[in-house]
């Protein structure tokens, strides 16, 4: 009895020291955030998985409202852009589409539309729009449609902007 009790204490301390550990190590890597004037981050968003995208959207969605990443007031500046795979997903068409996938890029549209307003902008590369077969009249009104989507990668990497692949 005497034995299961100490080793119930032990995972309770095991835990209690891994949560503060944790804490401590995310706090570190924040604070490196210090002093920093801006934050500019370009998403290059392949992912055409329906379910895999949403899922990848609203990560995005979290980070940018994640105020270690605000410098004061100055929110984050954000541009997802749409390259490969992932521009069929940016069509109203649902054509062809299962009634379970319809329900999930209704959702992607709606995360879309609602990180538009927060300011997080979105481009779609007009190669991928044609490789994929993607009528470009039917994409999202959010999205701004761009020749080529790694001249803007190129561009905003340029610029200072970070890098953030989403395959």
């Amino acid at each position: 009895m005497k034995k299961s009790a100490n080793i119930v204490i032990m995972s309770i301390l095991t835990v209690c020291l891994l949560i503060v550990t944790a804490g401590n190590v995310f706090s570190q890597e924040y604070r490196t955030m210090k002093g920093m004037k801006y934050v500019k981050a370009v998403f290059d968003f392949e992912r055409g998985n329906p379910l895999g995208a949403v899922r990848g959207l609203q990560v995005i969605h979290q980070t940018f409202k994640d105020k270690n990443i605000w410098m004061g007031q100055k929110k984050p500046d954000i541009v997802v852009v749409f390259i490969g795979p992932a521009v069929k997903l940016t069509s109203k068409n649902r054509g062809g589409v299962t009634a379970d996938d319809r329900k999930i890029l209704d959702q992607f549209a709606s995360t879309i539309s609602e990180m538009s307003k927060d300011g997080i902008k979105f481009e779609i590369c007009l190669i991928a729009v044609k490789a994929f077969g993607v009528e470009p009249s039917s994409i999202l009104p959010e999205i701004k449609q761009v020749g080529n989507g790694w001249v803007s990668l190129i561009r905003d990497q340029a610029r200072g902007y970070s890098l953030v692949p989403v395959y």
